[in-house]
């Protein structure tokens, strides 16, 4: 089946999914040059096969909140593939949570986990519950009742869940205390885990210093430097935190930060105490970034995105589809170099080809903010030797798992006559690792 025909079959029987359908068609439309290079990819049918979750998991979480009163949730995981690992994903808490939306998040995280070289499958999880506005004991009883349901279906050598938006160290600590209360069983089942019961160092600063660590790698293919730069970031949860850290670490000065109410604009930099403050703002209080603007004075611009300030580079840490192709030639046309994606999908297609047709660089989400699951892995790896690595020799291996990424895919992008394209270059080097591997195998 020609790799049209695979999107077209995607689409039939997957109504409705439509960012799940955009994964689908950005991934396979990239890869023909492989395909027409390997028909033993094809005899074997890997298009058809790597597009069909292995498993598909779908239940109810009924919960009470502090009224008494009964409330009920879609919970959900999706296992799509594990040729080269036990299921790794995070776990989505959020209104906005179908089965569309995780099956577009586990799809990515197949190729995005090819590219860290660790032992990992792809999968991805989550609710329609929304843990915003909601009290520690009302959120302590959802993830009680989730992980009654998820817990016969994971396992450290089966599926390996993380955190993800709405699902932080609070609901990881819920969620394992459930797991090992129900399995009287301490094994390495979650990531993401508190510092004191089998946590990895470096795990909350992981995707945000990634996404920085590949923006610097891509501008040494320019003989540029981070150092000096403005930067734009959207978000201002934990991978817009800890982006901000690390391009400040580096000299940069960043200049926005938002929410799904709106942006900030600091053309001072937001550094120093004015990261302290987002950092109990966004960690401790759970305000609002207008709160920022009101304590520093600066401007807020209610409802929009961060896209139409200067900058020369762009970290997008939001959320999916956050750059359209409008907000892509405003970058451009203020004179944005790089784009490097610190969420999932957050470019839509119109816009990645914009930046692409004009020589932005731009790192796409599968690479450039694979450092969660990257330093998610090297938890594992802790958690199976029994021991406890330092920041600093953590950091290490993350920033070299995000060099190493980098490599992978400028020289796959190369090989295969798209040289400085990341998107294609990911998404091959990626799909290889796990096309061979489901070769090897046979028809699992």
């Amino acid at each position: 089946m020609s790799v049209e025909n695979v999107i077209r079959s995607v689409i039939e029987k997957n109504p409705g999914e439509r960012e799940f359908h955009q994964a689908v068609r950005e991934v396979l439309e990239s890869i023909e040059p492989v395909m027409k290079k390997h028909p033993e990819f094809e005899k074997a049918k890997i298009l058809d096969r790597i597009v069909v979750p292995e498993r598909e998991i779908y239940f109810r979480v009924v919960w009470e909140d502090d009224r008494g009163e009964i409330q009920v949730n879609n919970g959900m995981r999706i296992q799509f593939n594990s040729a080269i690992g036990p299921y790794k994903g995070g776990l989505r808490f959020h209104p906005s949570v179908y089965r569309g939306i995780i099956k577009f998040l586990g799809f990515e995280q197949i190729f995005k986990n090819a590219l860290t070289t660790l032992p990992m499958g792809g999968g991805k999880g989550g609710s329609d519950f929304d843990p915003k506005g909601k009290s520690d004991a009302e959120v302590r009883r959802f993830c009680v009742s989730f992980m009654n349901e998820l817990y016969r279906h994971i396992g450290p050598n089966t599926d390996v869940p993380a955190g993800d938006i709405g699902v932080g160290g609070r609901e990881i600590g819920y969620l394992y205390g459930q797991y090992r209360r129900i399995t009287n069983r301490f094994e390495s089942v979650l990531t993401g885990k508190g510092m004191n019961w089998g946590g990895s160092l470096v795990r909350p600063e992981a995707t945000g210093y990634g996404a920085v660590y590949f923006t610097e790698e891509m501008l040494k293919t320019k003989k540029e430097t981070i150092k000096g730069k403005t930067v734009a970031v959207s978000g201002s949860g934990n991978v817009a935190q800890y982006a901000v850290q690390k391009a400040n670490q580096l000299g940069a000065k960043v200049v926005t930060l938002s929410d799904s109410n709106g942006t900030v604009y600091d053309p001072d930099g937001i550094s120093g105490t004015k990261w302290d403050f987002v950092m109990d703002l966004k960690n401790v209080k759970r305000g609002r970034i207008s709160e920022y603007a009101d304590k520093f004075g600066v401007d807020y611009c209610e409802g929009e995105r961060p896209w139409k300030f200067e900058c020369e580079i762009a970290l997008p840490c939001a959320t999916q589809n956050e750059i359209s192709a409008k907000d892509a030639k405003m970058l451009i046309d203020n004179g944005v170099i790089a784009v490097a994606e610190g969420a999932n999908m957050p470019t839509e297609p119109g816009g990645v080809d914009l930046f692409i047709e004009n020589g932005v660089l731009f790192g796409p989400g599968k690479a450039a903010n694979a450092g969660g699951v990257a330093t998610s892995g090297l938890e594992m790896c802790q958690n199976h030797i029994g021991m406890s690595w330092s920041f600093e020799e953590t950091d290490r291996h993350l920033h070299n798992i995000m060099v190493n990424i980098h490599k992978q895919a400028a020289a796959a992008a190369e090989k295969y006559g798209h040289k400085g394209n990341y998107v294609i270059g990911a998404n091959i080097a990626g799909f290889l690792k796990i096309a061979n591997a489901m070769l090897d195998q046979g028809q699992s």
